[in-house]
């Protein structure tokens, strides 16, 4: 079986190496916008206590303006060049003259938030927590770190507010904290204010930095808001659009909204969802993802036509992702049609955008995908899915995701009999077992913990595929080698029963896990995400009814191994491994392009993604390429074994 290491691994090298190496921002990189931003977002806020009517009403604090904004312009001109640091330049330009000009509050705190929202997009700072802050443990927090200087409820009268200067900011302040953004407070938190006696709270975790964050900008919001704003959450669907994820929430601020659905009504909504956050999660209907999809499409096609082919891409991929991704397993149990022609279509949009098409041509063809999302769209929302579609997505999905898995597992488990090998037995029932326990784990993680994107769920499916098809194509080969053997049963008791060491069975541990895991986290998402359609009843029935199917398929299968003479079965496990081998490598590739690692050139051409089969060059390519390894393997088999003499 070492054999089989090597040419896994071999195989696996080879796939990768032909994978784009992602960078991601330096920390210190991080740092320097951060620092950056934090500047500008006190132009924003302070500016209007520095200028009124255009004339000077606080000389020190435009004296402070002009410090800010020049320090932010000359440390932006120190970031990295890039597609957009001209143009960064020339906004931060023009501030640094607004300031000097004396100009309206309202005008400088719009260019200053604008430069500020556009470097963030630029080098992708992350805005929000990666979970749900935990309100209960920062207002313990609040009560050790804040109160002594800002006071228990926030109003700036802690033991030891009367001995600072300058004095504490009062939080409960409905004028400063109506500009200010939860982002912004987790920034100066994590940062501190020089020349203040805020200090940066390094030693509390990003978490907690968050959670307290958000606490802080409860303060200003009196309780009786929470219910008004939670009457208005449920009965106002375009607020509940805005307000998609988190990032939302910690990166608006009251002054925003207000302009967008009222003073009142913004006021209520920041309280709400400041203390409530997690209803944007659940809150989440799949017109609200469509929505998404279709805004970042928007900003996709405009990031295009600005020269920007790069933002247009990340973009197109957050439309699928965030967007779309969300809702195709209710859109599969309705049209599994149109989920085809929408995935085809981004696909498509995303190659011309890769090969340096025209803008009308891009925008052509998001035209087309717009059209397909409002389809999506009437499809989702004409009607609930009935409990007889709900039970056969769900049996389809428990046997397309499942039967994979299953042909891989049940082909080692005969192996192992055949070679009498009971005791190895262990280590490929531990890797499925075990499988099925990390697949629950992962789901936990993802929902409560730390929250796995899009992205992330593609790249470990594709690169977890990748690795199973490797690791088949040695395996099939090398059973493929055996089954021309002559004399088997001497050979399975003297050669085989030797070759099976620990080493090879933790080999095998290792591929029943990884075949199993790769199925078992998206088929879970799949059902939590249709387990809100109000068919659960239905959807467990499918549920059982797959397990039991797979069940058995299971017990045939291995009856069914138990009666071929052992060449005989080794050459049909052989073909069988061989062709599950380009099936994966089919699916890890595409699933490698939705995430982004790799360009899409699509063709003409059907869609069976049962057989790992997509309308684009670079799956069938990689298919290609597996079986025409496997093709040249066998028939090196072939040659060897004529030589060989019969023992």
């Amino acid at each position: 079986m070492s054999y089989v290491a090597g040419l896994a691994r071999s195989v696996v090298w080879s796939l990768l190496a032909v994978l784009p190496v992602h960078a991601t921002t330096a920390p210190a990189l991080d740092a320097d916008v951060r620092q950056i931003w934090q500047l500008l977002d006190y132009v924003g806020v302070d500016y209007g206590g520095a200028v009124a009517n255009h004339a000077v009403v606080s000389a020190a604090e435009y004296q402070e303006m002009q410090e800010f904004v020049a320090t932010a312009r000359t440390r932006l001109a120190a970031l990295p060049a890039g597609t957009e640091h001209d143009a960064h330049l020339a906004q931060a330009d023009q501030l640094v003259a607004a300031v000097a000009a004396k100009a309206d509050a309202v005008d400088v705190a719009r260019q200053a938030r604008g430069l500020a929202d556009a470097l963030l997009a630029t080098y992708g700072i992350a805005v929000a927590p990666r979970a749900i802050p935990d309100l209960a443990r920062a207002e313990a927090l609040y009560a050790t770190q804040c109160s002594s200087c800002h006071g228990l409820t926030g109003r700036a009268d802690g033991p030891a507010a009367a001995a600072l200067t300058p004095p504490p900011v009062a939080f409960t302040d409905a004028a400063r904290a109506r500009e200010r953004s939860v982002f912004a407070l987790y920034q100066v938190i994590s940062q501190g204010v020089a020349g203040t006696a805020m200090p940066a709270f390094t030693t509390l975790s990003d978490d907690d930095r968050w959670a307290l964050a958000l606490r802080v900008g409860t303060l200003a919001y009196p309780p009786a808001l929470q219910d008004e704003g939670a009457q208005l959450w449920q009965s106002t669907p375009s607020l509940r659009v805005r307000f998609l994820n988190l990032d939302a929430v910690m990166r608006s601020t009251e002054a925003e909204l207000g302009t967008i659905v009222g003073e009142q009504p913004a006021r209520a909504a920041m309280a709400y969802l400041r203390t409530h956050p997690e209803a944007v999660t659940a809150g989440r209907t799949s017109a609200a993802s469509l929505v998404l999809a279709r805004q970042r499409l928007g900003e996709s096609q405009a990031a295009y036509a600005s020269g920007d082919p790069a933002r247009a891409t990340a973009l197109a991929l957050s439309a699928y992702l965030d967007g779309f991704e969300p809702v195709e397993p209710s859109l599969a149990l309705r049209n599994r049609d149109l989920l085809d022609q929408v995935e085809r279509a981004m696909g498509e949009y995303r190659a011309r955008i890769g090969r340096g098409a025209s803008v009308a041509e891009v925008d052509a063809q998001a035209c087309v995908l717009q059209s397909l999302i409002d389809a999506a769209d009437t499809a989702l929302n004409a009607s609930s899915a009935d409990a007889t579609a709900a039970f056969l997505g769900s049996l389809t999905i428990l046997l397309r995701e499942g039967l994979e898995a299953l042909l891989i597992v049940i082909a080692m488990i005969a192996f192992l009999r055949k070679a009498e090998r009971a005791d190895v037995l262990l280590y490929v029932h531990a890797g499925w077992v075990g499988a099925l326990l990390a697949g629950l784990v992962t789901w936990g993680i993802a929902t409560y913990v730390v929250g796995i994107s899009g992205a992330g769920r593609e790249v470990t499916e594709g690169l977890s595929s990748l690795f199973a098809a490797a690791v088949l194509l040695g395996v099939g080969i090398w059973m493929h080698q055996k089954s021309l053997a002559g004399r088997w049963q001497q050979y399975v008791r003297e050669k085989l029963s030797a070759a099976l060491t620990r080493r090879s069975a933790w080999f095998l541990f290792a591929l029943a896990f990884i075949s199993v895991y790769r199925e078992v986290f998206e088929t879970i998402l799949f059902y939590i995400a249709l387990w809100n359609e109000n068919n659960g009843l239905a959807l467990l029935a499918g549920l059982l009814t797959g397990i039991v199917l797979l069940g058995v398929i299971s017990v045939v299968l291995l009856r069914y191994s138990k009666r071929l003479p052992i060449a005989q079965f080794f050459s049909w496990s052989s073909l069988l491994i061989a062709v599950l081998a380009v099936v994966l490598a089919g699916k890890g590739v595409a699933a490698l392009q939705e995430a982004g690692w790799i360009g899409v050139r699509p063709i003409d051409g059907p869609r069976l993604a049962l057989l790992g089969i997509y309308p684009s060059v670079q799956p069938l390519l990689a298919q290609l390429a597996v079986g025409v390894l496997a093709i040249a393997g066998f028939v090196l088999n072939r040659r060897s074994g004529s030589r060989v003499p019969s023992r």
